[in-house]
């Protein structure tokens, strides 16, 4: 599968693991230059050594082992595992050129997340009252496959979703996910889809058009 972004944006892939404190720093000035019209909108497609990031709601209660760095995100949401075999996607658009709908935008992100995944052969979806992205585990269970966590300063986005590829599962013992403690975390490669960061990448970009498409309606 083959897509591409509109043209005026710009797709960063990492191929290496780029440390998270790294990581927000490059992404904070971004957002600042797109706000000032100084450089244009980016998705950027990458991959972090293991960390536990806090949102600005995580509660200490959920913090149960910090055996990896623990770094302050500044986005929505609690307390999130990233680590390799976990791809994040960095999303960094204006939205006062997209019709300055935050909702909608998570409601967008989730979506392309639920689609790609679709189109790899795994069925997912939002459920009511859990943050994230959840399918159907070995077992029968509901669980997390992909997290959304997103904060926007003068109408820029910044952060995004991360997606369960083929990460070490126990990396998420070290917190309760998002806050949520009742339900298991799963991976593609748990699931028996085994999916390289490669083919995620181009499945994703394949329905990228469809994403932007829905900021606008």
């Amino acid at each position: 599968m083959t897509g591409k972004l509109e043209t005026d944006i710009e797709v960063k892939r990492s191929a290496d693991q780029v440390p998270y404190r790294d990581a927000l720093d490059l992404m904070d000035a971004r957002n600042r230059a797109i706000s000032a019209g100084e450089a244009g909108e980016q998705l950027w497609l990458l991959e972090h050594p293991p960390v536990y990031t806090a949102g600005t709601s995580a509660g200490d209660g959920e913090l149960l082992d910090p055996r990896f760095e623990v770094v302050e995100a500044g986005r929505g949401g609690r307390y999130t595992y990233h680590g390799p075999g976990q791809r994040i996607g960095y999303v960094m658009l204006d939205l006062t050129k997209r019709g300055r709908d935050v909702r909608k935008f998570v409601h967008s992100v989730e979506g392309w997340v639920i689609d790609t995944l679709g189109d790899l052969g795994v069925e997912s979806w939002r459920a009511e009252g859990r943050i994230g992205i959840w399918t159907r585990d070995v077992d029968g269970r509901e669980a997390k496959i992909g997290a959304i966590g997103v904060r926007v300063r003068r109408w820029v986005t910044m952060h995004g979703f991360s997606v369960n590829l083929a990460p070490d599962l126990s990396h998420f013992g070290g917190i309760v996910p998002c806050g949520i403690d009742e339900f298991g975390v799963t991976s593609l490669e748990r699931l028996g889809k085994p999916v390289s960061a490669e083919e995620w990448d181009t499945a994703l970009l394949a329905r990228a058009d469809s994403f932007l498409d829905s900021l606008s309606k």
